[in-house]
C-alpha cells in the first residue's frame, strides 16, 4: 500500500506560523467544487454543499485505496468568498456573499473517477448538492496568506492586517478571498479554530 501525505507535500500552502504573513506563488491544484450564494451561517445550500463535497472526497479516497492501493488523507475544506463588487464584500452584506466550497484532490483523480464515484454515492445516500459538484483545475497564483486563530466571526482584524501588509509591500488585491479551514468546527472549540486566510495579489 503506497501512502501519499498531501498535507506534508504541500505544507507551505496548508500551514502558516502564528503572526506571520507569507507571500507565495500558489500552483494549480485539482478541486472538487460547489458554487452557491448566501450567508454560510444560515444557508442550507452551503451545508448541503459541504456534506456532498466531503462525502464524495471520502468515496474517492476509499475507491482509490481499494482499486489502486494508494492511501491518502482527505484534504481540509476550503472556500472562495466574493461579491461582484468586492468593495461591498463586508460582513454587513454577508447575505449577498457568493461562495465556492472546495476540497483539493490528488492529481491522479480524474473526471471519470469522479463520475463513477458520484454514481455509486448517489445510490448509497441522498445528497442534494451532489449533482452540482465538479472537478476543476484552479490556481490562486501570487498570494499573501496569514493564520487566523479563533472564531470565524472574529476574522475582520486579521483580514485587515493581511490587506494592510499587502499594500505596504507594494501589491494590490485581486481575485477572490480564500479561507482554508484546518479544523472541524463541529469538534473544535471556537477559540481553537485555525483558518488560513489567503488573498491573491498583483504588483502595482
Amino acid at each position: 500500500m503506497r501512502k501519499v501525505d498531501l498535507k506534508k507535500k504541500y505544507e507551505e500552502f496548508y500551514s502558516e506560523k502564528k503572526g506571520n504573513i507569507s507571500i507565495l506563488e500558489v500552483p494549480s491544484f485539482n478541486y472538487l467544487v460547489c458554487d452557491g450564494e448566501g450567508n454560510p451561517n444560515t444557508s442550507r445550500d452551503y451545508q448541503n454543499a459541504i456534506e456532498a463535497i466531503f462525502s464524495l472526497s471520502y468515496k474517492l479516497k476509499f475507491n482509490i485505496k481499494k482499486g489502486r492501493e494508494i492511501d491518502y488523507g482527505v484534504m481540509p475544506l476550503e472556500a472562495l468568498w466574493w461579491m461582484d463588487n468586492m468593495k461591498e464584500f463586508t460582513y454587513e452584506n454577508i447575505d449577498k456573499w457568493r461562495w465556492c466550497a472546495m476540497i483539493m484532490q490528488p492529481n491522479f483523480i480524474t473526471k471519470e473517477l469522479v463520475r463513477e464515484a458520484m454514481e455509486e454515492l448517489s445510490q448509497q445516500k441522498e445528497l442534494l448538492s451532489l449533482p452540482k459538484l465538479e472537478l476543476i483545475e484552479y490556481t490562486d497564483g501570487l498570494s499573501a496568506q496569514i493564520m487566523h486563530l479563533g472564531p470565524h466571526a472574529d476574522e475582520a482584524p486579521t483580514i485587515e492586517k493581511l490587506h494592510a501588509y499587502i499594500h505596504e509591500q507594494g501589491y494590490e488585491l485581486r481575485g477572490k478571498h480564500r479561507e482554508i479551514y484546518l479544523n472541524d468546527p463541529q469538534h473544535t472549540a471556537p477559540e481553537n479554530l485555525k483558518t488560513i486566510i489567503r488573498q491573491p495579489i498583483a504588483k502595482i
